[in-house]
């Protein structure tokens, strides 16, 4: 029996509804921006079938894609055929169309990524790298150039990213989520998983959902876990998964400090990458109402604690002052921070995403997608476009 619910916002299944024969064809577990983009993509893909999404929140997107740095990236740091760099480099043309399509507020504002002389070897490296991902459009500027674009910078050379620019998240997943309920999709937030069991009499799954007050009964035919920060502990709650193809996953936390007062900066503005943050180093970002904000730092926490510490503002200062010399300290004030899920490699680099099906865990109709940190937003579209491929391939439906 197909599960007739209505497709309402920050509602949790009913339970009047949802009983144990009731089933969807496809569920998502999780209300993020990978959620959401691959609910629209799978409702534009299978408009006859019947799809949920269950997001343990009061609303989508509560989490890493509403704290984070809101960068469309253009895909020029990340490993030559990685997902990171396909999803990327694909993310950001399909992005940018669709932000033009739908008019959502969006400023392509380029970005310096700025050295002094002795780091030039390594802005020669990453625009081999960009080179390999296909991004043709980085290019050397000299102290003079930078002092015309950015009179506040001090830098002896830089790599300029015409590419890249920034979004107002909030309202990119608004769209997408009104758009994937458009067609039918059903939203149903405060609703958890908690078991997941291969149901081989169905050929699916018997999931056990928290939903509000109500526990509730719901078979699916395809299982995406896409949690994010609670993605490891999803496909733990699932019998019949092999534990080794649960990843490990750090939680990442990252700070932000906002400017008070005018932006020195018209561009984004980004150090050389610190191999000993594992990141992109402390940037300065703008939003789209011109606010700067300096980060994200890297802490690696055990909770997701996004208490924010005036204790790390020099910290901040330290690492602003390498391109901004004149930085008035008394204008950072502590402003939000993230946590993102982080794979790591053997030697604790940042790993590439990962997308399990069931040719990796031998179990049809359940994808998994682990680590997908930055550049997830950028990358979301791409993304939902890869995983609806596969469930085409794959003939489930």
């Amino acid at each position: 029996m197909a599960v007739q619910i209505p497709a309402v916002l920050e509602a949790p299944l009913p339970s009047d509804q949802t009983t144990a024969g009731d089933s969807v064809d496809i569920c998502i577990v999780g209300a993020g921006v990978i959620g959401l983009a691959l609910a629209r993509e799978l409702v534009r893909a299978f408009p006859s079938r019947q799809i949920v999404v269950l997001e343990q929140h009061s609303y989508v997107g509560m989490e890493t894609s509403s704290h984070n740095s809101e960068v469309i990236h253009a895909g020029i740091y990340y490993p030559p055929g990685s997902l990171k760099a396909r999803c990327c480099v694909r993310g950001k043309e399909l992005l940018y169309d669709y932000c033009n399509s739908l008019s959502i507020p969006y400023k392509r504002t380029g970005k310096l990524i700025v050295a002094n002389r002795t780091e030039q070897s390594a802005l020669e490296a990453i625009l081999q790298r960009a080179h390999a991902n296909g991004v043709n459009s980085l290019q050397f500027i000299e102290k003079d150039q930078i002092a015309v674009m950015e009179p506040n910078v001090h830098a002896d050379i830089a790599l300029w990213s015409p590419e890249t620019g920034i979004i107002d998240s909030h309202d990119y997943m608004q769209h997408l989520l009104r758009e994937a309920q458009s067609g039918g999709v059903v939203l149903a937030c405060r609703t958890k998983l908690q078991h997941s069991k291969v149901d081989n009499q169905h050929c699916g799954f018997e999931l056990k959902l928290q939903s509000g007050a109500e526990e509730l009964t719901l078979r699916t035919r395809v299982l995406i876990n896409c949690a994010g920060l609670h993605a490891v502990s999803v496909a733990g709650a699932i019998d019949g998964l092999d534990p080794a193809f649960i990843p490990h996953i750090q939680f990442i936390k990252g700070s932000y400090m906002r400017l008070s007062g005018k932006s020195p900066f018209t561009h984004l503005i980004y150090p050389v990458p610190d191999p000993a943050y594992r990141g992109l180093g402390i940037h300065a970002t703008l939003d789209l109402g011109g606010q700067c904000r300096f980060g994200p730092d890297i802490e690696a926490v055990d909770c997701l604690d996004l208490s924010l510490d005036p204790a790390r503002i020099p910290l901040f200062e330290k690492e602003i002052r390498r391109y901004y010399p004149e930085l008035d300290a008394q204008r950072l004030h502590t402003d939000y921070a993230g946590i993102r899920p982080r794979l790591v490699t053997s030697n604790g680099e940042p790993a590439d995403f990962l997308i399990q099906n069931a040719d990796k865990h031998l179990i049809s109709g359940l994808w998994q997608l682990f680590g997908i940190e930055s550049p997830g937003l950028t990358a979301s579209l791409a993304v939902a476009e890869l995983v609806a491929s596969e469930i085409r391939g794959s003939a489930i439906f």
